[in-house]
């Protein structure tokens, strides 16, 4: 229920356009998880769980992650809507928990947004070490702002190209790892198996070892979900959407399984420099160094560079629809519903940019203490954001049986219902209960790190019961679930 109405000439207000095409969507659900999370935290999990530790987390999260976009998919392409998880958790569960939700998915993009403005200046210092870091900051902010604010295919089309410039690094990575591997390139012999079992690999430091990787590689899959929020302004969600979700289990296996299989086998995980984040030995730039590409690290730079501008990019859009979304369904101010001509939501791109460099320019005061705690805030809603996502599918399903509706109605349906969601709720649960649980480990337990890891649950709680009990909310009966598409 929008606040614009249709003005006296009987024109229609502006609508959201649906512009975005398959070609969009697949590659923003390519494009979705590859970042610094693989570019470079792929080497420390390697040194710190061994290869084969790095292996099974990634794999184990890759499967959650799996679960967790057929589940989304189902919803999204039955229900299209740019507020996504927000409106599924308000319509299937319970509106305080869409409120919830959507206010913390909105605030972590939002902060997330404040992380590249800061990453970026890193990086062009790579270039320019005496440059301005104001420079960069503006210019990051003026392109990721004008891309966003031209039009929603303007969006679309440059992460099409950003995602692309990012798969086709990572497939050439692979191809080039592996022909080294077996002795085709790099003018050395086979390597084999050998690394993998120096030491007491390939599963170094035990169980906790590779828990502690399983909690990070959560981390690195963030994003997936965003397919969902693209659905409300997708041309033909019911065909587009699932080819989309049809996509992840390949790009997790090609992206994350066999990149970390190929660092593993090249790079013996004893090397320290794994354990580096500076792109210079990140392991990408390693392996490149290694065929004797001159430019390796520049080259990486600048696909980091990319990658940093794409998580920018996607960080606006998906936050000022969420803020937009809120704002339809009267959990937001009426003004961040306002659209302007070109179907932008403009006060809601203005408002969460401006969240985001409020949040940049607290990193310089208290030595960035503050910034850091609005970081691990912003990390742990993501999680949360996947809870909602398979409990409200659990639910979905369910309402849709027990209202005596046809599943043949739905244009996309995931096969692995129930154990898809209920695997995805309990890994999730897992991962956010573990997020720091070293803290509770030792002679004393560390409140501090207890505080800081686990901030971001608080504050979801404080928005879920406050709408509780303002608007005294339940959990919705299955038969009240509100399963009517909006035309």
């Amino acid at each position: 229920m929008s606040d614009i109405k249709i003005n006296q000439l009987g024109n229609k207000p502006p609508q959201l356009q649906k512009a975005l095409k398959s070609r969009h969507i697949t590659m923003i659900s390519l494009g979705g998880t590859i970042g610094t999370g693989l570019f470079l935290a792929s080497g420390g999990a390697i040194a710190q769980a061994g290869p084969g530790g790095a292996l099974l987390a990634y794999a184990l999260i890759g499967i959650m992650v799996y679960f967790l976009m057929t589940s989304l998919g189902e919803m999204a392409a039955y229900m299209p809507s740019s507020g996504s998880f927000s409106t599924y958790a308000s319509k299937f569960v319970d509106p305080a928990l869409g409120f919830a939700i959507g206010w913390n998915y909105w605030y972590s993009w939002a902060i997330t947004i404040a992380a590249e403005i800061a990453a970026v200046s890193l990086i062009m210092k790579y270039w320019f070490p005496n440059s301005s870091s104001t420079l960069w900051t503006v210019l990051f902010i003026v392109i990721v702002l004008t891309l966003n604010l031209l039009s929603v295919r303007s969006y679309g089309e440059s992460e099409y190209w950003f995602a692309m410039i990012k798969v086709a690094t990572v497939i050439v990575f692979i191809i080039i790892s592996f022909l080294m591997i077996f002795g085709i390139l790099g003018g050395q012999a086979p390597v084999g198996f050998t690394n993998f079992f120096i030491s007491d690999g390939p599963f170094h430091g035990g169980f906790l070892a590779t828990f502690g990787i399983f909690l990070a590689a959560g981390f690195s899959f963030q994003g997936t979900e965003l397919v969902g929020i693209t659905a409300g302004e997708t041309d033909d969600p019911e065909k587009n959407i699932p080819k989309a979700v049809k996509s992840v289990f390949w790009r997790i296996l090609l992206f994350y399984i066999l990149a970390i299989a190929a660092i593993g086998l090249l790079i013996p995980f004893t090397d320290e420099r794994l354990l580096s984040e500076d792109v210079a030995i990140s392991p990408f730039t390693l392996i490149f160094d290694r065929l004797g590409i001159a430019v390796a690290a520049s080259f990486m730079n600048t696909i980091i560079l990319t990658a940093m501008l794409s998580a920018g990019n996607s960080a606006l859009y998906a936050s000022s629809r969420m803020l937009w979304q809120l704002a339809v369904e009267g959990k937001a101010p009426k003004l961040f519903a306002k659209l302007n001509r070109r179907g932008i939501p403009i006060y809601a791109l203005i408002a969460t940019i401006a969240i985001g460099c409020l949040a940049f320019l607290a990193s310089f005061f208290g030595d960035g203490v503050v910034y850091i705690w609005l970081l691990n805030a912003s990390g742990m809603s993501g999680f949360i954001t996947w809870l909602g996502i398979a409990y409200s599918h659990y639910r979905f399903r369910r309402a849709f049986i027990v209202q005596g509706m046809d599943l043949s109605l739905l244009p996309y349906k995931t096969k692995w219902y129930p154990f898809g969601p209920l695997f995805a709720l309990t890994v999730c649960i897992v991962v956010v209960l573990g997020q720091n649980y070293t803290a509770f480990i030792g002679d004393k337990i560390d409140w501090y790190g207890i505080l800081v890891s686990y901030i971001g649950i608080p504050l979801f709680l404080i928005l879920w019961i406050g709408y509780k009990i303002k608007f005294k909310t339940r959990l919705l009966p299955l038969e009240e679930c509100d399963l009517k598409i909006e035309k």
